[in-house]
């Protein structure tokens, strides 16, 4: 773990070495950790896990039981609700058609983008592949299947476009 300032107590919190962890980090119990990137000033809640390849930017807010899989870059500032959950793979399998268990050799990351400023509301899931524009902002319980643009609104299931706005707030 090369982080400095660790923010909060270290029980119950599982991190692996190869984690690269940025200043001032904050982190609540049961976290794991491992093969990620966390930037500048994050915040992280309860029952969160962050897998390895995930690159998360500064000052994002990712609240409790949020699930972040390989594959997902979050950019700056970016906010994740309550129980968000990330997929990279379409066609998930535990087995080959011979029965036999699959590896990692078997299945293609989908990789996702969530651009700064970006807002994804509790309980939201969102398929592998994507792009969720800069300043959107994904309604509680969505499913998102395709990309959103930015300063979107979506909401739904499957996640449906209800406004696009010009100017956002940026604060």
């Amino acid at each position: 773990m090369t982080g400095r300032n660790l923010m909060k107590s270290q029980n119950s919190l599982r991190i692996a070495s190869d984690v690269r962890l940025g200043k001032q980090v904050e982190m609540h119990g049961f976290v794991n950790l491992y093969g990620c990137e966390i930037g500048d000033g994050t915040r992280i809640g309860c029952f969160v896990e962050i897998q390895k390849h995930a690159v998360v930017g500064a000052r994002c807010k990712i609240s409790s039981h949020s699930f972040i899989c390989e594959g997902v870059t979050l950019e700056d500032e970016v906010f994740i609700g309550h129980g968000v959950m990330f997929s990279n793979d379409r066609y998930p399998r535990a087995t080959r058609p011979d029965g036999t268990l699959e590896t990692s050799d078997d299945w293609e990351c989908r990789r996702t983008l969530v651009k700064r400023g970006a807002s994804i509301g509790s309980g939201t899931i969102l398929l592998g592949g994507l792009v969720i524009g800069e300043n959107a902002m994904i309604g509680a319980g969505s499913v998102v299947t395709a990309d959103v643009p930015a300063n979107a609104t979506v909401a739904g299931n499957p996640a449906r476009l209800l406004t696009k706005q010009q100017e956002i707030y940026a604060g």
